[in-house]
């Protein structure tokens, strides 16, 4: 179980303190989909790099399975089974793609077959990738798609992806939504899952709406969606006054 306990995030820009999360507090069982969303600059990615120790929180605390995690580093948390997956991920070069799987999954003796899982997973196919580099070769949307196959071949208990449709063709965007189905399916993960999406936001047990870093609502897909589709140019209903979060 993920718990966050009042967390705000505040940086200083000019002499003034400017307020990026706001006293945020929820909590996200064990093997749920819940998908973040939400106008840009809202806080979403923001609060999702607290969870993985990417950014301090200015005060709060989080607790991952009853432990607090809150100062522990980024390494510390992967190895308590956290992954995340960059909206941008980065590139190493003279890595190769097999090389990224293997340390992901910790086998050293990783199969060519496992790896071919992982990546047909994310829409690629594995005898032209295997040995090709992670570096400025590939486009962008097959480094994102690469780097959400090491996340699925760590088999982490918490997987937070930023905008995983981002960058990536139409067909590979259904075999993503296929696998993080999957996943939800077989209960071997909780996901959090940045999007604004329709597909995606479909798939959650629940959506967390955040903007100006508060959480204005939060419910079951089936009652949040219609009103974020019913109002895509004005004010989205869920995030007016009278649709915030109690």
């Amino acid at each position: 179980m993920l718990e966050l306990k009042s967390i705000s995030y505040a940086v200083h820009e000019d002499g003034n303190e400017l307020g990026i999360l706001n006293n945020i507090s929820l909590t996200i069982d064990d093997h749920k989909l819940v998908v973040f969303t939400g106008p840009n600059g809202g806080g979403k990615t923001t609060l999702a790099k607290v969870i993985m120790g990417l950014v301090k929180p200015t005060s709060g605390q989080i607790l991952w399975n009853g432990q607090d995690i809150t100062d522990l580093s980024i390494t510390e948390r992967a190895r308590l089974g956290i992954s995340y997956g960059f909206q941008q991920p980065p590139r190493f070069k003279g890595l190769t793609v097999r090389n990224l799987l293997t340390l992901a999954s910790g086998d050293e003796k990783l199969s060519k077959d496992k790896c071919c899982q992982y990546l047909t997973k994310v829409g690629l196919c594995a005898n032209d990738y295997l040995d090709r580099e992670v570096d400025v070769s590939l486009s962008g949307g097959e480094v994102k798609r690469i780097e959400i196959a090491s996340i699925l071949a760590r088999n982490s208990q918490l997987m937070i992806f930023d905008e995983p449709e981002a960058g990536i063709d139409l067909w590979s965007f259904a075999r993503l939504t296929e696998t993080f189905e999957q996943i939800h399916e077989n209960g071997t993960a909780t996901m959090i899952i940045i999007s604004h999406q329709e597909r995606i936001i479909s798939l959650a047990d629940e959506v967390i709406v955040v903007g100006d870093g508060s959480i204005r609502h939060r419910g079951a897909a089936a009652d949040i969606l219609p009103q974020i589709l019913a109002d895509t140019l004005g004010t989205c209903p869920v995030l007016t006054k009278g649709g915030a979060a109690q």
